[in-house]
């Protein structure tokens, strides 16, 4: 005679099979891949960027006339592209009354202004540098009338320094446009070449970290707390 605590126990159906847990190592497989990919995109676009901007150096240094004639055919370019979308700004719904007049003056400036850089690689040039000039005297004061004004402003000092720099700087530039931007231009490729060698050794050494990280070295983290039986079990 047997007791109901022994019958048997719902037998489990044939179709149904217990759902198997992921490990934790599994889990982590793909964020690992996901984040090696990433780093192996990360040295390269540095590489790449380094490559060019040495490229981009050594062209501006070797051969500094066709770079600012290049430089002045893209500024007229930016012109013409900068007036057209002011004049579609001046006509857009979205557009106050009050400064569609604005944009209608600036955007007609802007493309008369790069047609007439298209002249000549000269008057791009005298273009480019007044307009490099104009913009390094308005930030320049700006900034230092802001420094002067507000007493607690962090590193007030330096900020005024900029200020009075970039000033003088944007002055220099309106009043010897061609030469000081033919001396812009080798400051320039010298700048593009030393931030293309930082950015080169950027990507070796991060090349050089990832290989250091083998696949599956990491280590295990232990659990805090041990399952051990009881003394008294």
């Amino acid at each position: 005679m047997t007791s109901p605590s022994d019958s048997p126990g719902p037998v489990p159906s044939h179709g149904t099979e217990p759902r198997t847990r992921e490990t934790p190592q599994a889990q982590e497989k793909p964020l690992v891949e996901g984040m090696s990919a990433l780093a192996n995109m990360g040295w390269q676009i540095l590489l790449t960027m380094g490559i060019a901007s040495i490229a981009l150096g050594v062209v501006a240094l070797v051969w500094p006339g066709a770079t600012l004639r290049v430089a002045g055919v893209l500024f007229g370019i930016y012109l013409l592209v900068t007036g057209v979308f002011e004049l579609a700004a001046a006509f857009g719904a979205h557009v106050p009354r009050h400064l569609r007049v604005l944009h209608f003056i600036t955007g007609a400036a802007s493309i008369l202004l790069g047609l007439v850089s298209f002249r000549g690689p000269l008057e791009s040039l005298l273009l480019l540098a007044l307009w490099i000039g104009f913009s390094w005297v308005l930030r320049g004061t700006t900034e230092t009338a802001a420094a002067a004004s507000v007493q607690d402003m962090p590193a007030r000092g330096w900020h005024v320094a900029f200020g009075i720099i970039g000033t003088l700087a944007g002055i220099v530039m309106i009043i010897m446009p061609f030469a000081s931007i033919a001396t812009l231009t080798l400051v320039v490729g010298v700048m593009a070449i030393v931030l293309g060698l930082t950015e080169v050794v950027r990507a070796i050494r991060t090349r050089v970290e990832i290989g250091q990280l083998a696949p599956g070295t990491g280590t295990q983290r232990r659990p805090l707390f041990h399952a051990r039986p009881h003394p008294q079990h």
